[in-house]
């Protein structure tokens, strides 16, 4: 599943030991200024620079074998830290919100203040592009898809006992085809590993936090063709 946090603004690296430990509590943190602060964004910020570029890389290649020609929309983060200011949720009344600067912490979730975003479900479901609606109690996130139902060894095992031989994953129930050679990732990732995309993302609309724009059915679905 996807998860987002938000941590207070850490106090400023000339702040007292005890004010931190009293603002941040007794976990690890790292003082905002700090010269380790400093350096670890600097080491976020440049795996998300790698990711973009290794996510450009690869749709050029992908647009380049099938002779197309495409048009960059959205190219998000499913793992970073940002920055923004936050309105709190708990204020009765929209016009006594106050806002705070916050730290966002993404693990596994899209952001929803970045414009449209596409939630896959599995190779077998389908995938779904919203619309975000930016809501503070979402910590402006999304799930970045339907999340894991079974845990890559609990995948593995299961689908070497029910599908002996691993081709037949490489249709789907939706008539898609997957590409990849590796048995081990057909195992680990075979549609029945995953949630129910339709529950996710309906309960996602439920609370308000998007809206459905359009319903995606698989075709091909690559993940390599080269075996181990």
């Amino acid at each position: 599943g996807a998860s987002a946090s938000a941590g207070a603004q850490a106090p400023t690296a000339d702040a007292p030991p005890a004010e931190a430990k009293a603002a941040l509590g007794p976990q690890t943190f790292l003082l905002e200024g700090s010269d380790a602060f400093d350096r670890y964004m600097a080491a976020h910020d440049h795996a998300c620079r790698w990711a973009k570029c290794n996510r450009d890389l690869i749709a050029r290649r992908f647009l380049e074998a099938i002779g197309a020609k495409s048009k960059l929309v959205l190219d998000i983060w499913h793992n970073s830290v940002v920055r923004r200011d936050v309105e709190s949720p708990q204020t009765p009344s929209d016009s006594a919100r106050q806002k705070q600067a916050l730290y966002v912490h993404r693990k596994g979730a899209a952001p929803s203040d970045a414009g449209p975003v596409v939630i896959p479900g599995s190779r077998g479901s389908r995938s779904y592009l919203v619309l975000p609606v930016e809501s503070p109690k979402s910590l402006y996130s999304l799930a970045h898809g339907a999340g894991r139902r079974w845990a890559r060894s609990k995948a593995l095992k299961s689908g070497k006992s029910r599908y002996p031989e691993a081709r037949v994953l490489t249709r789907t129930a939706l008539g898609s085809r997957v590409i990849c050679e590796n048995k081990t990732l057909l195992y680990e990732e075979q549609p029945e590993a995953y949630k129910d995309i339709d529950s996710v993302v309906y309960d996602l609309e439920k609370e308000g936090v998007l809206k459905i724009v359009a319903v995606f059915q698989p075709v091909i679905t690559f993940k390599t063709a080269q075996a181990d």
